[in-house]
């Protein structure tokens, strides 16, 4: 069956449609959703029951690159940075030397076993040098399971920033190999560019973002994530246009936002994680039909030699060597080294070789293909385990909930309390999102006139306002009170 204009919606929604269901399904296992829509994806395809007929991986790099820009950003705006700062130079260390050495000792292995020249090799190592988030966080929020010390920020920095690293690798050595009379030496500039262009445009867009969104007054609540959307992507394609690395520039940009008073802040990241899942499975899925099953099977050997090499030899030598200057126990390392699971993005990643048109172009792809299954076969099933058997997970009492979850979760607040707005107060004609309120804090209703109406971000405090504030508990009640600069003991006189 060939996609056409009139079937594709009916093929793409009944895609979908399992794909959701599927994943529903694999929580209760422990499976990673990334399998069942890969699975989909392939049992759909030309060689599956579906019968479609999809060979343009053009159309599938260009879906994987608009997918990343979601995920990335989605899990830019999910990361607090109070919680990543104690670990943040482990995060980087991991994200860029750990990626590195997981490239160099892969590439180095292949060429070493087969014909692949040192620059084919390297390539390969490249596009398998990071890891995956939305697979690693999927299992542990299946298995309701937290982590010790710090060991989730790390992950969750490592996996949402290893990819520019990965990208600017792949691109540097598929560069050679095309190229192979320049030097090794000529990506150094390359990568300095990538990176600091990257990061000061992803600052900046971040900086120009929240000016934006706080201050372009739209008259619908729902336009709010489309500029969102809007800026994420003039951040992409002007740091990409400049010379930057695009990836980069939106992770950075979303993490800054995500840490910033913005009007509708619970509305933007609602619409960008519903959106992030939904380009996880729609990416998922167009790889899945990309691949051709009996093209695996010539591999096999390959393949397994390098999951072998990639998980058991390749990830915790990166690992270790990275983490080296920190102080962390041998188990803790040897976690992080387990959970290297590859995922969408090196699939991703492996179209730029064959659209280069190089000579292994599609051996690269299959194996690319064969190890990142094998990754989340073994090291996604087991994550839990693994966990358990190194003592590194907390009991489910202590259990610790992600900042964002709790802020989002309906019905976590527990105390109310009036706040009456002096005439003289600073706070009066100021926006509610320029008071900086505490996170763990919400104005649920605003007393005016006699009339109680709904704020949000924009609305404007007046005198004589009552505010009716949802807090967790007393030290929110604080943090409240400081931000209106008023004096709260008169009000807590009672208790």
């Amino acid at each position: 069956m060939n996609i056409t204009t009139e079937n594709i919606l009916l093929i793409g929604s009944l895609l979908l449609l399992i794909s959701i269901l599927a994943g529903k399904t694999s929580y209760k296992f422990g499976v990673p959703t990334l399998i069942l829509f890969l699975s989909v994806g392939m049992l759909a395809g030309s060689e599956g029951l579906g019968g479609i007929h999809f060979d343009d991986p053009r159309l599938a790099q260009f879906v994987g690159i608009v997918s990343l820009n979601f995920i990335l950003f989605s899990g830019g705006l999910d990361t607090n940075w109070k919680s990543i700062k104690p670990v943040l130079w482990h995060g980087i260390s991991l994200s860029t030397l750990g990626v590195l050495l997981t490239a160099l000792s892969v590439g180095t292995f292949v060429w070493a076993i087969t014909d692949f020249t040192i620059y084919e090799g390297l390539l390969l190592g490249s596009i398998v040098s990071s890891t995956d988030a939305a697979a690693v966080f999927s299992i542990l929020r299946s298995k309701n399971m937290a982590l010790k010390a710090n060991l989730r920020p790390t992950l969750e920095l490592e996996s949402g920033s290893n990819d520019p690293m990965a990208y600017f690798l792949t691109i540097a050595f598929l560069g050679l190999v095309v190229n192979q009379d320049q030097s090794l030496l000529s990506i150094i500039p390359l990568f300095l560019q990538q990176i600091l262009i990257g990061a000061l445009l992803g600052f900046t867009f971040g900086k120009l973002s929240k000016m934006a969104i706080n201050r372009i007054t739209l008259d619908f609540e729902g336009l709010y994530p489309v500029l969102g959307i809007a800026l994420m992507f003039v951040t992409f394609s002007a740091t990409d246009f400049l010379g930057g690395n695009g990836f980069l520039a939106v992770y950075l940009s979303a993490v800054y936002l995500g840490n910033q008073d913005l009007i509708h802040k619970r509305t933007i990241m609602r619409f960008f994680d519903g959106l992030a899942w939904l380009m996880q499975i729609v990416l998922f899925l167009t790889l899945g039909l990309l691949v051709f099953p009996s093209d695996i099977v010539p591999i096999l050997g390959l393949g397994i030699l390098v999951s072998v090499f990639q998980i058991f030899i390749a990830r915790p030598l990166a690992v270790f060597l990275s983490l080296s200057p920190f102080k962390m126990k041998t188990r803790r390392r040897w976690y992080i080294s387990w959970v290297g699971l590859r995922g969408a993005v090196p699939i991703v990643f492996a179209t730029y070789p064959l659209l280069a048109g190089i000579e292994k172009a599609h051996m690269i792809f299959n194996i690319v293909f064969f190890v990142s299954l094998t990754s989340v076969l073994v090291q996604g099933t087991t994550l839990s385990k693994v966990a358990k058997f190194l003592h590194v997970a907390l009991p489910k009492k202590v259990k610790k909930i992600s900042p964002v979850d709790a802020f989002l979760a309906e019905g976590t607040k527990s105390l109310i309390r009036e706040i009456t707005i002096p005439s003289d107060n600073f706070s009066v004609g100021k926006r509610i999102v320029d008071l900086h309120f505490p996170r763990k804090a919400i104005i649920a209703m605003i007393s005016r006139n006699g009339k109680f109406l709904t704020p949000n971000g924009a609305t404007q405090i007046e005198e004589d306002d009552t505010l009716i504030v949802l807090t967790e508990d007393r030290k929110s009640i604080e943090a409240v009170y400081d931000s209106l600069q008023l004096n709260m003991e008169q009000d807590f006189d009672d208790e």
